[in-house]
This record gives structure tokens, sequence and C-alpha cells, in this order.
């Protein structure tokens, strides 16, 4: 059996400190778990997270906010071509989601490309997204399906 050596399961950052490859990409919470930002001087939401609001500025106090994770597609597309990477997938599709909170992100809905509408409600999930080769790292994130 092939064994995985030890430094290949470590993230090295740059100064010289280092953490399991797993603990590096939990530390990405807007990837995981739908965490963005909020303005509480005008109460806008961010998603990504910003860190600082373009209305605000300096008088804006951002502080982390988790998305319901709940929201409408805006607008979609069937991709029927792909790179290699995501071919096997195909036809899948992408759509923009606008978040019940306010921000838009692009984002796979899972579901028959004949199934989706403007205007679909549409809930997050934690799937996978990609694999580094067959024996690569697997890359996980949101996508989105409809809510029954």
């Amino acid at each position: 059996m092939w064994e995985v050596p030890e430094q290949l399961l470590l993230f090295t950052f740059w100064g010289g400190s280092e953490m399991s490859v797993a603990r590096f990409w939990r530390k990405i919470p807007q990837r995981y778990n739908m965490i963005g930002t909020k303005c509480e001087t005008c109460h806008r939401h961010f998603f990504p997270p910003r860190t600082f609001c373009p209305d605000c500025r300096r008088s804006g106090r951002i502080i982390d906010h988790k998305f319901a994770g709940t929201g409408t597609v805006v607008t979609y597309t069937v991709i029927h071509t792909a790179n290699e990477q995501f071919e096997a997938f195909t036809p899948y599709v992408l759509a923009i989601v606008k978040l019940d909170e306010g921000p838009r992100m692009t984002a796979q809905i899972v579901c028959c490309p004949d199934e989706v509408k403007i205007g679909m409600r549409v809930k997050s999930v934690f799937r996978r997204i990609a694999t580094d080769g067959e024996s690569g790292i697997i890359h996980y994130g949101t996508k989105f399906v409809p809510v029954e």
C-alpha cells in the first residue's frame, strides 16, 4: 500500500508555520459555511466578505454574518461543453442566485436542467466541486438545490 509522505499532509505558510491540509481548508469559512459580512450601520450584507462597507466607508462597522443559505435564481445557463475537470457532469446548470439577505453569487444548481426556472427558490448544500486528478485533493463547496 502506498503511504502519503508527511510533508504532503501539511500546508506550510510563508514564515514557516504549518497546519494540516484539511485544517487549512476549514479555515476558509465562506467556502464551507456561507460566512460573509454585514455592515451594522446600513445593514447591507456582503458575500464574499468585505473588510469595509462601500456605502458607509469609515463610519461603517463590519461584522461576520452567517447566511441562511436560501435564495432565488436570477438567471442561469446550461453548460453542455465543459473543460475536462467538469465534463463528466455535463449538462449542468450554472446560475446567479440572489441570497435572501441581498448578495448575489454564481453557483451550480443541482437538478435536471429542464427543472430550472428564473425565480425558482433554492437552498444551499455542501457538495464536492472538483478533484485534482484521480488521486488529488477533493474540493468541496456550496451548490444549490431546488426548495421542495
